[in-house]
């Protein structure tokens, strides 16, 4: 239902992104998008890049006195550094760094020159997904969805007796908690380790990865399939955050920690309260069968820590096959509070489309009672006929 594209060099003129299949009639300006990409530019251990742009979303396509048209949205941000790259003859990169793209890409598109590679594959490209899902989470606030996250680890710091919940108003104070924190934790004894933990490793000049939770409330039940595997909402959650750039692993639920607990302990008991069916627990995380059962989504990003750092790697200079050490890019210390909007912008995307995909229609207008109507977790709206039956193939 929806798609989009991103454009841009980190060091180019300026980012672009093209989402189609927004309906039409969404109440959308630009305040809408700038907000998330101000949180974006916000983080303890961010790099001087962050220093220097002010990312602003002009929206070109799509929006008309203020509402959605139905037609492909084109957004622009500048980028601000390139005043500094315009004029300048740039030097040769022909040494690449671990970690980055800079020599599968070389390998995949016979680059003579790395900084081809470095300029697609920066991070700098998030501002666009950020954009673009800021979006997206207009659209899903007005069917009620939140999508919020925070950090749970940084290092080997993490938050203590951190669980998964099925009461809506916890994560709400999660979010607002850790939105208020510069390393955007919602633990404040945590937090403030993660702080130290940062400083540290400025001063060994070094970096440090962690893990993202991000969590979708007042999701109606349904969302997603069974019956393909492309169609399972747990895998193209999964494959949308993996997109994002130093994501080495992707949790749903108590995902790992569940291969350690016996079947009786790794479910969700059910129980009715005024003829409402609901979860006791939430280790699936919001998802059974990959749809949505009317339970908190609960995902979760492992960041490895950002392949540039200060003190050089081992490496070769592909002009000359001696052996060198890398050279320095301005880069952050720590990207882990920054990616929470990223990781959400991508949920929110993935949601935003199922959502669609569920509800069928080209506009708002036509949306909003279809969701209304949808099928909820009531024993009247789940009626069982209770008799023998046969699969009657022939």
């Amino acid at each position: 239902m929806l798609r989009f594209l991103t454009a841009g060099e980190s060091h180019g003129p300026s980012l672009t992104a093209i989402l189609e299949g927004m309906p039409a009639g969404l109440p959308l300006s630009s305040a809408d998008i700038d907000r998330d990409l101000a949180r974006r530019q916000r983080g303890y251990g961010s790099g001087g890049r962050m220093k220097i742009e002010r990312d602003h979303a002009r929206i070109t396509s799509g929006v008309m006195n203020g509402k959605t048209t139905g037609a492909p949205i084109a957004l622009v941000v500048e980028n601000l550094d390139y005043a500094k790259w315009r004029d300048r003859d740039i030097e040769p990169m022909t040494i690449p760094r671990p970690g980055h793209a800079d020599l599968t890409g070389a390998v995949k598109y016979g680059y003579r020159e790395l900084r081809l590679a470095l300029e697609r594959a920066s991070a700098r490209e998030t501002t666009m997904r950020v954009a673009v899902g800021a979006i997206c989470r207009a659209f899903l606030r007005q069917f009620g969805i939140e999508v919020g996250g925070y950090v749970l680890s940084i290092g080997e710091v993490c938050v203590p007796n951190h669980t998964n919940e099925v009461d809506a108003a916890i994560y709400r104070a999660r979010f607002a908690q850790a939105e208020a924190d510069e390393v955007r934790c919602y633990h404040p004894p945590t937090a403030e380790q993660m702080r130290s933990c940062i400083r540290a490793i400025m001063d060994a000049r070094d970096t440090l990865g962690g893990v993202i939770e991000v969590v979708a409330l007042e999701l109606p039940p349904g969302l997603g399939s069974h019956v393909h595997w492309d169609r399972r909402l747990s895998a193209r959650l999964a494959a949308a955050v993996m997109s994002v750039h130093a994501v080495k692993g992707v949790e749903i639920g108590d995902g790992f920690a569940e291969a350690a607990r016996v079947g009786t302990q790794a479910q969700d008991p059910l129980y009715v309260e005024d003829g409402v069916i609901r979860h006791r627990s939430n280790h699936a995380g919001g998802l059974e069968g990959g749809i949505t059962n009317g339970a908190p989504l609960v995902i979760r990003a492992a960041l490895k820590p950002i392949a540039t750092t200060l003190n050089p790697l081992d490496s070769v200079d592909l002009a000359t096959g001696q052996a060198v050490k890398t050279k320095y890019e301005r880069s952050d210390f720590c990207q882990v509070p920054r990616a929470v909007p990223i990781i959400e912008a991508m949920v929110c995307f993935v949601l935003a489309d199922a959502l669609i995909e569920k509800l069928g229609g080209d506009s708002l207008e036509e949306m909003l009672p279809r969701f209304h109507a949808l099928r909820r977790l009531t024993l009247d709206a789940l009626p069982m006929d209770n008799q023998p039956w046969r699969f009657g193939y022939e």
